[in-house]
């Protein structure tokens, strides 16, 4: 332990907001701090760690692979300055509030009342508000907090995350496909 290097949890915390919006000038104003002062943060950190943890590229910034090596140690890190704060405060981890969710129809219907039961039974503070629609809610002007998608999002400043590959097919009547020709491939059933 004693040619570990401590690390100032200001520059861990700009790290993890980089690292999420992919940009200084985001993370900026999600931290509320100036575009400098976490372009110092980061390569204060880079220094200290002796690791470049951020490739720049005209859009922005991109982890490293020693980035993204340490984005999961840094996340709990997080999580336990999380738990340290409410210890202190002598405040317990009850959640509450209102969280709005959007969903396909399909999801909202089918697929999320049993797990939004769960969460209902395990946080009854929490009020969920399930908005079913398959048009895209902007996350960013507050329009949902979670939207479940069948695709990626191609908005700026959303994290995003992989939860679950869903099987689809397609069917038809066989009198249907009596009377024309059938596809025989993926690119046939585009329009």
């Amino acid at each position: 332990m004693d040619n570990a290097k401590l690390t100032d949890w200001s520059l861990v915390q700009s790290f993890l907001a980089v690292a999420e919006s992919g940009s200084l000038s985001a993370a900026a104003r999600q931290l509320g701090r100036s575009q400098p002062t976490l372009g110092r943060h980061i390569q204060a950190l880079e220094a200290s760690l002796s690791q470049q943890l951020f490739d720049r590229h005209p859009r922005g910034l991109q982890l490293s692979q020693a980035g993204s090596a340490l984005l999961p140690m840094a996340r709990e890190m997080q999580l336990q300055m999380y738990q340290l704060s409410l210890q202190a405060a002598g405040q317990s981890e009850a959640l509450a509030g209102t969280v709005r969710i959007t969903a396909s129809v399909f999801a909202a219907h089918y697929l999320l009342p049993p797990v939004l039961a769960e969460i209902r039974a395990a946080e009854p503070k929490i009020e969920l508000e399930l908005v079913p629609t398959d048009a895209s809610e902007n996350l960013l002007f507050r329009e949902a907090d979670i939207a479940l998608r069948m695709y990626r999002p191609s908005q700026l400043d959303v994290i995003t995350q992989h939860i679950a590959d869903l099987p689809l097919g397609i069917f038809a009547a066989k009198s249907y496909l009596a009377a024309r020709t059938p596809p025989h491939s993926r690119g046939s059933l585009e329009p």
